[in-house]
């Protein structure tokens, strides 16, 4: 069903296979598109991606200013709070998440 096809990678431009295997697991996982870059580039991608700590390019983590809704202490979350569900510091968060287990 599945026959090895030459992509050409858009980071590098060089040419690389895609296996049947490949095409295989993509179908398994419900993956409509075939891979844009060769596997050198994306592995040198995902590297570079975990050392700045920030994921795939998806750059710093921005946060928000929110005041505990347990003790009242002004702290910073990374969403932005819409007054729907209390908002905790990392302190009372870590005590109210233990109660929901």
């Amino acid at each position: 069903m599945f026959k090895e096809e030459m992509l050409t990678c858009k980071d590098c431009g060089q040419e690389f296979a895609f296996t049947a295997a490949e095409q295989e697991f993509y179908a398994g996982k419900g993956f409509t598109n075939k891979p844009g870059r060769c596997p050198q580039c994306r592995a040198a991608r995902k590297s570079a991606g975990r050392a700045s700590g920030s994921g795939y390019g998806r750059g710093e983590r921005q946060f928000y200013p929110a005041v505990c809704s347990a003790c009242g202490q002004k702290t910073e979350v990374p969403f932005k709070p819409n007054g729907d569900k209390p908002v905790y510091c990392s302190d009372c968060f870590r005590t109210h998440s233990r109660r929901s287990w």
